[in-house]
């Protein structure tokens, strides 16, 4: 008994690395049309997939200095980031976010928004896939087209369209840092007139994104 429970168990994670590894490869190349979170909005979606070839350089180096400055020098983990934020959650303090783009980009595409541990194991296995199956730049440029970018709109080219009447292929560095700001939380803010937290947090994107450049965080995307 014991011995088909393991045979049937090993034929199941079989299965499994070979539906998500060729899912993977196959992502590669194609464009991802729809997301488990996509599917999941009570909204009308918005999404307009572009290649990265039609996104402003100012859209990378904007999320580059808001969410992982060390995209281009990570195998997909922040490990400093990560132990810090565990150190601050033992201690009780604010739970500060330690996720990749490569990481959010594993969740946003193969699974579901949410916590728990299970769902965590599984977005650090297909971050690995992607890391090792993906260019940096295909991550990106993924990244960038399923990432909510405000109410029931997925993608910058849409979130562009929607803030600022225009293609993401003509961003300034203001624009992109607006739309980079609202990453965090596209259910509760807005690139247009923000306020508060979130025009201040855009200026200092802004103001990062020079350092982005000069010290070229975002040169593996543009190899």
């Amino acid at each position: 008994m014991a011995r088909r429970v393991f045979w049937w168990l090993a034929k199941a994670i079989l299965w499994f690395v070979l539906i998500t590894v060729s899912l993977v490869l196959v992502l590669r190349f194609l464009p991802v049309t729809y997301t488990a979170t996509m599917l999941m909005d009570e909204r009308s979606v918005v999404r307009d997939w572009e290649p990265l070839s039609r996104i402003d350089r100012n859209m990378v180096s904007a999320v580059i200095a808001a969410e992982d400055g060390k995209f281009c020098s990570h195998d997909g983990f922040d490990r400093e980031a990560i132990e810090d934020a565990l150190e601050e959650r033992a201690q009780g303090g604010r739970q500060r976010g330690a996720s990749t783009i490569s990481q959010q980009t594993a969740k946003n595409v193969f699974l579901w928004q949410g916590g728990g541990w299970f769902r965590k194991g599984l977005e650090a296995y297909f971050t690995v896939l992607i890391e090792t199956l993906w260019t940096k730049r295909r991550i990106m440029e993924v990244y960038l087209n399923v990432a909510e970018t405000g109410l029931g709109t997925y993608g910058v080219e849409s979130g562009a369209q929607r803030y600022f009447g225009h293609s993401a292929a003509r961003l300034t560095a203001d624009e992109a840092s607006r739309i980079a700001a609202v990453l965090p939380s596209p259910k509760t803010r807005e690139a247009v007139n923000p306020r508060g937290f979130t025009a201040r947090y855009g200026n200092t994107i802004e103001r990062r994104i020079g350092q982005v450049r000069r010290d070229g965080l975002d040169s593996c995307v543009y190899e």
